[in-house]
């Protein structure tokens, strides 16, 4: 899986003075929970730029006072006006104790469907699973070979071995349309038949 280290220093003060502070050296203060103890720190700005902008799913690892914890991202809070990062939130990954996450789709086989001259349209880009951490991965499969024309696939149909989806079951997650194209070409067919009788 791809993890990143995140070097931080153990904060000790709190309040918005102590929070000023460290944001006015480049510094975003954050919160490790979920663990024996909650952790507070402080990182560079930097150092979440590769968690925070982008769509994949990473692990962190946060070093803090001499001790490394595996963590995932769970919250982010950006300033209203600068959009500036201005506090983080990771979740402790302990063995045994299962942890909600948020995973990526990826898509991947020609639909059916799509062979037959429809567009593939995709309505969800990741899902809300509970696991136990060891079963965290990159990214959860979706196979769309057999998905046919103007058909739906949901997410009761997302195979996600030793994981509980949270999504409701009923949400369409990737669809097979129809093309005007196509439309156009039953219609004309439809006409000739119609012609012909």
């Amino acid at each position: 899986m791809k993890t990143i280290t995140i070097e931080g220093q153990l904060r000790t003060e709190s309040g918005k003075k102590a929070t000023r502070l460290l944001r006015s050296q480049q510094l975003v203060p954050g919160v490790i929970y979920g663990g024996k103890s909650e952790i507070s720190f402080a990182a560079p700005v930097s150092s979440f730029k590769n968690i925070v902008y982008t769509s994949e799913f990473i692990l962190a690892e946060v070093q803090v006072g001499g001790q490394t914890y595996k963590c995932i991202l769970k919250d982010l809070q950006f300033d209203k006006v600068s959009d500036a990062l201005i506090h983080v939130d990771f979740l402790e990954l302990v063995e045994g104790k299962k942890v909600v996450a948020t995973l990526p789709l990826k898509y991947v086989g020609i639909p059916a469907g799509v062979k037959s001259g429809g567009k593939l349209v995709t309505k969800m880009k990741s899902v809300k699973v509970k696991t136990d951490p060891s079963a965290l991965k990159d990214f959860i499969e979706v196979d769309l070979t057999n998905l046919e024309l103007n058909a739906n696939l949901r997410v009761q149909d997302i195979k996600a071995e030793g994981m509980e989806i949270m999504n409701s079951p009923r949400i369409p997650i990737a669809s097979v349309t129809m093309t005007r194209q196509l439309k156009q070409e039953e219609a004309t067919a439809a006409k000739t038949a119609t012609a012909k009788k």
